[in-house]
């Protein structure tokens, strides 16, 4: 089948869609966790839907994550004998992004993200609570998962459920024009296939699913100038399609400087490797042999740490221990049989390894001991001891967290504060709760609003749809 460059993003003026153009009720652009989560609540409400998909299949940026949800009160947590409350998880969240988030989303988010995993669970989805490790920022074991502990099983198992509920997916639907009427409504899309040709659909409501804007360039650059040079190790479908929309549409945006990086992304392999090593005694250190923060403040963060290292690049140092939890994880293990995990028998052999002064590196180690607390703030609980481990990494850029502005019922908002009658925006398309920058990223925060924001997105087009 022969491709064409995709057109751009835009809005297109008119008083009716295409004659002949078929109309659903709901229109959902993006297939990941946000668009099928949002497709599962308003098959459960009796509303038909269709998903258009830009990729062959639904994937999206969770895809390439643990697929690790935050939330509090659910019934698996509470179970377990966890106890937690939404207000500690909504504490957690604004606490991390230094007062920053916005409090009724958060608020709105955490609330739905509980009602949407027991719903999910309902449904035959095997969620279990992450055990074993807390990560910077959670008070308690508040992370749902698969079994598998990865977001493409998530993914997979999200989309069979819409499906077999009902929901439409349209695969190799690059969605590239939003129809609005003189009245402010978005009356449908355009979308591209792969021979180029455009294809329309009308709808009574859009939700914008589409992911964020970090596989765009242009738009890095001009947003996130700290990151420009960064690797972006998230979906390459972060095109920033609503941002460019909601510029044509004169919509309101916030927090478009935020985002969520990763210090962890092994090179030159191209992985994540998971932070739980880090909160459980392991270090980072330069090409000097000299560690530069305290790694346990987030791993977000940790990324524009890393990238201002010598060559932008660190080493993740731990022993024999972590190495064990760190093979409890799929990400590690891929990176490990790719050959990223190098051994030292002593500290000579691992200097030798991180191209640095041996005394120096000793001095770095020796500060690593039960009890010490150390010029960055971090008291440490265990020593590392021989043989080390070690693994080469790069800061990235994984997801932006800035969007379109909503409201709590993930109402797109116009420049004057009023909402959208029919557009509503959720997951990276979106504002996030992070704040500003990326020190604000807690642990979950993109799952937390794309589970979130789908679910309270379709439920409030669902109560709409019946008021019709």
């Amino acid at each position: 089948m022969s491709t064409s460059s995709p057109t751009a993003p835009q809005v297109v003026r008119a008083s009716a869609m295409p004659e002949g153009c078929m109309t659903m009720p709901v229109v959902i652009v993006g297939g990941g966790s946000c668009g099928l989560t949002a497709a599962i609540a308003l098959r459960m409400a009796g509303v038909d839907c269709v998903i258009l998909e830009r990729d062959v299949r639904a994937t999206g940026s969770t895809a390439l994550s643990s697929g690790f949800i935050p939330a509090a009160q659910t019934r698996i947590q509470q179970s377990l004998g966890i106890e937690d409350s939404h207000e500690w998880l909504i504490e957690d969240v604004i606490n991390k992004a230094h007062g920053q988030a916005p409090r009724p989303l958060v608020t709105a988010y955490v609330h739905a993200a509980a009602q949407a995993i027991d719903a999910l669970q309902d449904k035959g989805l095997p969620f279990e609570i992450v055990d074993g490790f807390l990560y910077p920022g959670h008070r308690v074991r508040r992370m749902h998962s698969m079994p598998e502990r990865t977001g493409e099983t998530f993914m997979t198992r999200l989309e069979q459920l819409a499906t077999q509920m009902g929901a439409d997916l349209l695969t190799e639907a690059l969605v590239r024009e939003l129809w609005i009427d003189d009245q402010q409504r978005i009356i449908g899309v355009g979308y591209q296939r792969p021979d180029g040709s455009m294809e329309h659909l009308g709808c009574s409501f859009l939700l914008l699913a589409c992911n964020g804007f970090g596989g765009n360039p242009r738009l890095v650059k001009e947003l996130l100038p700290d990151m420009a040079q960064a690797t972006f190790a998230g979906h390459q479908g972060n095109d920033g399609s609503a941002i460019e929309w909601a510029r044509q549409l004169g919509l309101k945006m916030a927090d478009l400087d935020a985002y969520q990086g990763h210090g962890s992304w092994v090179t030159p392999q191209g992985a994540l490797m998971t932070w739980a090593f880090i909160m459980e005694g392991g270090v980072q250190i330069n090409a000097r042999g000299q560690r530069f923060s305290d790694e346990t403040g987030g791993y977000s963060e940790a990324a524009v740490h890393v990238l201002a290292q010598p060559g932008g690049v660190a080493w993740n140092v731990f022993d024999e221990p972590l190495l064990q939890l760190l093979l409890g994880f799929p990400d590690f293990r891929d990176a490990h049989a790719a050959g990223a995990l190098r051994t030292a028998s002593d500290i000579k052999s691992l200097a030798s390894i991180i191209g640095c002064d041996e005394q120096t590196l000793k001095a770095t180690l020796d500060e690593v001991r039960p009890g010490h607390t150390d010029a960055w703030g971090r008291t440490f609980k265990r020593s590392l001891h021989a043989p080390y481990r070690a693994v080469k990494v790069t800061g990235a850029l994984f997801h932006t967290q800035g969007g379109l502005d909503v409201d709590t019922r993930c109402r797109a908002l116009r420049a004057d504060g009023q909402a959208m009658v029919n557009l509503y925006a959720a997951g990276g398309a979106a504002r996030g709760v992070s704040g500003r920058g990326a020190d604000g990223y807690l642990a979950g925060n993109g799952l937390l609003s794309a589970v979130g924001g789908g679910w309270l997105a379709a439920n409030d087009i669902a109560a709409q749809w019946r008021a019709l």
